[in-house]
């Protein structure tokens, strides 16, 4: 029997996917896995028995990475299941960027009780909430993953000028965008030509602040940025006085924050990304059975802190997450039928017919994090 305990509220969807073999509920004991959506673990207790967390969501700033792999537990995030929701509400942001739709409507809501008069003042007013159309104007989308690539191909659509940016980004990646669309390797080219900037990376080391005064400097006079990654991309600081100067001309961000929210310029959104019902059951989905076939197989499937790896089971598995030590790795090959991937400082090996592998020896041998027989 595995327990699951559930950190927020998971989707049935989700859910419905666990065996006789599962018990779950949001005050579990001993837990060998965990499903969570935005509640923060830095502070949780993280139990000998857990093994596996199972972010249902693609950011994974409310889990304490390190920590996990320092105690040998995998760390899955469910990247493309909030993908869809994410680019509608992108495009959507793109659109009030744009067009003053939401102070248009709040403006229009003042009006009431004015009887008849209420057209006429509206004709009067309309010319406050005028701004340009996106068709024609170029996008430049940093980050083209599940969601980047989604938001390029229907902003293209709409009749934007798509270019993209990511150091990561594969040959096959770039495969799916469009002929018509460009790619650049330079993050100074995306600034210097283009009227739209939509956020698409992880908040990390090096991209902490990545839109500041200098970046803004480089973009073009009039540009409006949106933010539907992370707070912590945007010094809102270095955001609020290009708003002021007018250097900017507007800023949409799923993240409110109190320095922004009523400025000038700035639309704040109550990070509104993946909330809706298909992604949230799209997430548990992909979370529960990522969890599931670690738990029964050891198979890793998205994970963010080990190796990915999937073995065709053949028998008796002992699976090692440990440290990438070649003297280690070598040691357990020599005990069955052995396949190890390391990911930075991590490694993870599944044994297969493991008739040689004892499970208790294997755990003491320096840098060995957890060890499983299955």
């Amino acid at each position: 029997m595995y327990n699951v305990l559930l950190l927020n509220k998971i989707s049935k969807v989700g859910l419905n996917c666990f065996t006789d073999n599962y018990t779950y509920s949001e005050d579990m004991k001993n837990p060998e896995a965990v499903l969570v959506r935005s509640a923060s673990m830095h502070d949780t207790e993280l139990p000998e028995s857990l093994l596996a967390i199972a972010r249902a969501g693609a950011g994974v700033n409310n889990i304490p990475l390190d920590k996990c792999s320092e105690k040998g537990i995998c760390v899955f995030n469910t990247p493309g299941a909030n993908a869809n929701a994410v680019k509608e509400l992108v495009i959507c942001g793109l659109l009030i960027s744009s067009r003053k739709v939401v102070k248009g409507a709040k403006w229009a809501e003042t009006l009431k009780g004015s009887g008849s008069e209420v057209g006429k003042l509206v004709e009067k007013g309309k010319s406050s909430f005028a701004g340009p159309e996106i068709k024609g104007k170029t996008l430049g989308i940093v980050g083209m993953g599940a969601i980047g690539m989604l938001v390029a191909h229907a902003a293209e659509a709409l009749g934007m000028s798509i270019i993209g940016y990511d150091p990561y980004l594969s040959e096959q990646g770039k495969s799916k965008m469009s002929p018509t669309m460009k790619f650049t390797e330079n993050l100074d080219d995306i600034y210097a030509v283009s009227d739209y900037i939509t956020l698409h990376v992880p908040l990390n080391d090096g991209t902490k602040g990545m839109i500041s005064k200098e970046s803004l400097a480089k973009m073009k006079d009039g540009v409006r940025i949106l933010n539907f990654s992370r707070d912590g991309l945007v010094a809102s600081g270095d955001i609020l006085e290009a708003l002021e100067s007018g250097k900017m001309a507007a800023y949409v961000t799923d993240f409110a924050t109190d320095d922004i929210i009523g400025a000038e310029g700035v639309t704040a959104l109550p990070h509104l990304g993946a909330s809706t019902p298909e992604s949230e059951e799209n997430c548990a989905y992909m979370a529960a059975k990522q969890v599931m076939e670690y738990l029964e197989n050891g198979n890793i499937v998205n994970s963010v802190n080990l190796p990915n790896i999937s073995v065709e089971r053949s028998g008796r598995r002992v699976c090692v997450v440990h440290k990438a030590c070649d003297e280690l790795i070598s040691k357990l090959a020599q005990m069955g039928k052995a396949v190890t991937k390391t990911r930075g400082d991590y490694a993870y090996t599944i044994i297969d017919d493991a008739e040689n592998a004892d499970p208790e020896a294997i755990k003491v041998m320096p840098g060995v994090l957890k060890v499983r027989s299955l």
